[in-house]
């Protein structure tokens, strides 16, 4: 059994003992913690009228289709009445349709019950401001106090909170793509697509054939799109986890395949001739095509692809990198004005439509892209500078210093002219041609190693080239 109390969420195996899994009692003492969080918040007098929520006793909850979701939704939603909130369940949903519902009903926050890419047999709690968006570092750290305290307070008899269900938020979420400037339902209708996707019997079998319809596409094929939560494949949208629809698409009969994660966040593409798009280029292609009409700024993670600041040179428009995580990327992105962000493992975040990794917004930008290039999807790919991405780890001892050894990898290249060197989440080293990314873990004794490069040969030599420099300092 596993439970990671974080401050991004609590997520853990279903089942176990107390502390030991993800459990009525576990999920009950970090939703208490986040409601006290969030009433604190709302109330306080350092938070400005104009900012505060319309309705500050309200959270939203949804989620995705996991075996497990109906008894957390049932712990989560009876937890909040008791302290005192009205809650809207907004049922079967992904992240970015409850990130738009937190908005939509001008609510204090919202609970997100998903483990994203996580297998079947764990489940989780996302949680969220009254802007949709995750909660920053800080506010994270205070919810792990609260719940390790049990520094909380049940409401009485006279102010538990209400309960009401709402199951229009999907094509809410739908209209809200719609109406983006940039999607242009009318090429796409008339580029005639052959359309497949894997929705991993998850929320995305519910919403994307929906979508797929009101954006004029007439020819699609459901894969694994009943949401039972009893994935049929790892559910992570990664190239060994996607053999069949991969299969289904070399038989030569659509355009293009998109593939969802659990709770319909991440994107990623799989060509006309069955193979990977690759999920590093979602962002790069979608950017591409919001540059072209709306230049301006971009951001990605630490750990993503340089195409995208290749991309974004080429409008003469700055690159800025973020520490990774989503609520970093958001902040960066704030900070500098992006006009598109994301993340290289197919998160796109379209400030236009919200400032959350959108799966709908990705497939609409996307499908007007390729229908305004007119190309096939392979040949779209081919236009985009060619990197690839080689992924290591160091295992360490439990009494290593990792953030001494990564000081001092700091400080041997921060010597060298042509290397530039990032510390704002571990250490970049950027090089000329190529880089390298060393995070240690928050929840073990390791140090993942990124490395990018022209070729899978030279990613994979750099990266362990610099892995044995971190050896020698041990």
């Amino acid at each position: 059994m596993s439970l990671i109390k974080s401050i991004s969420g609590i997520r853990g195996t279903i089942g176990g003992r107390a502390g030991e899994g993800l459990n009525p009692l576990d999920i009950v003492k970090f939703t208490s913690a986040y409601a006290t969080l969030i009433r604190r918040s709302v109330c306080s007098d350092t938070v400005a009228d104009a900012d505060k929520p319309a309705h500050p006793n309200t959270i939203v909850v949804g989620r995705d289709a996991r075996i497990s979701g109906e008894m957390v939704k049932n712990v989560v939603c009876g937890t909040l009445m008791g302290m005192g909130f009205d809650v809207v369940n907004i049922g079967l949903a992904s992240t970015p349709t409850t990130e738009v519902a937190v908005t939509m009903e001008g609510a204090a926050g919202g609970i997100i019950i998903t483990a994203s890419h996580n297998p079947r047999h764990w489940n989780a709690l996302k949680l969220l401001n009254h802007h949709g968006e995750f909660l920053n570092a800080a506010e994270g750290n205070e919810v792990l106090r609260l719940a390790e305290a049990e520094d909380f307070d049940y409401a009485d008899v006279d102010h538990l909170g209400h309960y009401r269900e709402d199951n229009g938020y999907n094509q809410r979420h739908i209209d809200l793509v719609l109406s983006l400037p940039l999607v242009d339902v009318e090429a796409i209708r008339k580029a005639n697509f052959r359309v497949a996707f894997d929705a991993v019997n998850s929320v995305g079998g519910i919403i994307l054939p929906e979508l797929l319809k009101q954006l004029g596409v007439e020819h699609v094929t459901p894969l694994y799109s009943e949401p039972t939560g009893d994935f049929q494949h790892n559910p992570e949208p990664l190239e060994k986890n996607l053999g069949d629809i991969m299969a289904l698409m070399a038989r030569g009969e659509h355009d293009v395949a998109f593939v969802v994660d659990p709770d319909v966040d991440r994107l990623a593409f799989i060509q006309e001739d069955g193979r990977m798009y690759g999920e590093e280029y979602t962002l790069v292609t979608v950017a591409d095509y919001i540059l072209r009409h709306t230049p301006g700024n971009t951001v990605s993670n630490l750990s993503s692809t340089r195409a995208l600041r290749d991309v974004t040179r080429r409008y003469g428009k700055d690159y800025n990198a973020a520490a990774v995580g989503e609520v970093n990327v958001v902040t960066k992105m704030k900070e500098t004005g992006a006009v598109i962000g994301g993340e290289g493992n197919g998160g796109v975040i379209y400030p236009e439509a919200h400032y959350g990794r959108d799966a709908l917004v990705g497939i609409a930008l996307f499908l007007s892209h390729l229908a305004h290039e007119g190309v096939k999807v392979s040949e779209l790919r081919r236009t985009y500078p060619e990197y690839c991405i080689a992924k290591n780890r160091i295992d360490l001892e439990p009494t290593t210093d990792v953030d001494a050894i990564l000081a001092r990898v700091k400080e041997l290249y921060g010597q060298e002219k042509d290397v530039e060197v990032n510390d704002i989440d571990g250490v970049k080293l950027d090089f000329p041609d190529r880089w390298v990314h060393l995070r240690k873990s928050n929840t073990e004794p390791i140090i993942r190693v990124y490395s990018e490069a022209a070729t899978m040969e030279a990613a994979d030599e750099i990266g362990k080239r610099i892995m044995d420099v971190v050896l020698s300092l041990k």
